[in-house]
């Protein structure tokens, strides 16, 4: 039945904007039929560029450490579906799975569902037959009209704004912070994670509209590296911005340096939980941090896959998220840096392969997708920038490949796409 799922519904992350639904009509549809199964449990809303999922799965660490039965939705899957339903970090029930799509098969062939309104029905209704005391909730695409847009949060956050799938969501920043800025609820407060001229504006206009409190989550919290470079896991001082006050010390296991911004917005999200009755101490965010893969399964994101030759793979798809990386990597001492990319062919590949070091040696590949861009398409493309190296058909040809010419002391970075890094983690 979950064979029959794949087939029956386009799903975005395969065939792109075919499977794209610009309204909520369909997931009103389905919540109405279901009977409002998130109204049974509390739910905090995360969107974003960069970092929802990475939020998402922070916070839900800490409510775990915190004794909440959790749920967590987030999109989209590296290796099984399942992954983007767990309550406790366990993935949802495969049989749950198929009776669910058995018993209400003939109502997604009349309603035609896309996969992503079909896959949000699913874990909403998951959560409220497992009796879960909060879900956090990761936004698809955008905002306004994510078919996760339907709940009412405890809080609501959005960690920043970047240009990603514009043919969607507008090809400027306000535009696209417009649409995100949709989740922000009547009366509910919202954290923005990073505080940019372009956009800040349009958050606090929304918030005033919507009587929503609004909280900048770099106003509030900082964090600095203690232990630079190490690689099992980060340590960091929690610093007030305002004063340079060191309010306290946490450690994670979330690598990439880019977590230091995601988890400030964590940390905030978690004031105003507190401030609503959730029982969450300073030990229960420590422990928390610390433990997110462990207690999540959270995958993909600067995630260390071997040490001989340091073997790195994230899934940043943008040019933010790209540039970030890429800016980590030019802080680590290697001999030679490899990496193994490919992208999907709806992306305006210019402005993030201009970020590349001409330097480097690159194996292209595409995934096993139709939405893949052709690898020797993409050696042309790069080829232009000045970046040099080898296509091969298979992302598992381009690891080999790159495994083999890489010397101890060098490092392979695979990345530019999820659904590479999907294949070889």
């Amino acid at each position: 039945m979950i064979a029959w799922m794949f087939r029956q519904i386009p799903m975005y992350q395969r065939t792109g904007k075919a499977a794209y639904k610009a309204d909520l009509g369909t997931t009103l549809k389905l919540d109405q039929y279901f009977d409002h199964p998130h109204k049974q449990y509390k739910t905090i809303h995360v969107a974003g560029t960069n970092g929802k999922g990475s939020v998402s799965h922070a916070l839900t660490s800490v409510l775990q450490a915190a004794g909440y039965k959790t749920g967590l939705y987030t999109s989209p899957h590296l290796k099984d579906y399942r992954e983007r339903i767990r309550i406790n970090g366990e993935m949802i029930d495969k049989a749950y799975v198929i009776e669910f799509i058995e018993q209400n098969q003939s109502l997604f062939e009349e309603l035609q569902p896309s996969f992503f309104e079909m896959s949000v029905a699913l874990a909403f209704q998951y959560f409220a037959d497992k009796q879960v005391d909060v879900a956090v909730v990761e936004v698809g695409m955008g905002g306004r009209l994510d078919s996760t847009n339907i709940i009412q949060p405890e809080v609501s956050a959005i960690t920043n704004i970047g240009l990603d799938h514009t043919a969607f969501l507008g090809k400027e920043l306000p535009v696209i912070a417009k649409e995100k800025a949709g989740i922000i609820k009547n009366n509910t407060p919202v954290v923005i994670g990073e505080t940019h001229s372009k956009t800040h504006k349009v958050f606090e206009e929304r918030a005033k509209g919507m009587g929503a409190e609004i909280y900048f989550a770099d106003r509030f919290y900082k964090l600095e590296e203690k232990q630079p470079g190490a690689f099992m896991s980060k340590q960091y001082h929690v610093i007030n911005p305002v004063t340079n006050e060191i309010l306290f010390d946490l450690k994670t296991d979330l690598l990439g340096a880019y977590q230091a911004k995601n988890l400030g917005t964590c940390l905030k999200i978690l004031d105003l939980l507190r401030e609503k009755g959730f029982r969450i101490t300073r030990e229960h965010i420590q422990e928390g941090l610390a433990k997110v893969k462990q207690k999540t399964g959270f995958a993909g994101r600067w995630q260390v896959l071997g040490q001989t030759p340091l073997v790195l793979c994230d899934t940043a798809h943008n040019r933010e998220g790209i540039a970030t990386n890429i800016e980590q990597l030019n802080r680590m001492d290697y001999h030679q840096l490899h990496f193994v990319i490919g992208f999907v062919n709806d992306k305006n590949l210019d402005p993030i392969l201009s970020l590349f070091p001409r330097e480097a040696v690159y194996y292209f590949t595409k995934a096993d997708i139709p939405r893949a861009l052709d690898e020797h398409e993409l050696e042309r493309q790069a080829l232009r920038r000045g970046l040099h190296g080898k296509s091969y058909g298979t992302v598992k040809q381009a690891f080999q490949q790159a495994r083999t010419a890489a010397g101890q002391h060098d490092l392979i970075y695979v990345g530019g796409s999820t659904f590479v890094v999907s294949e070889i983690i």
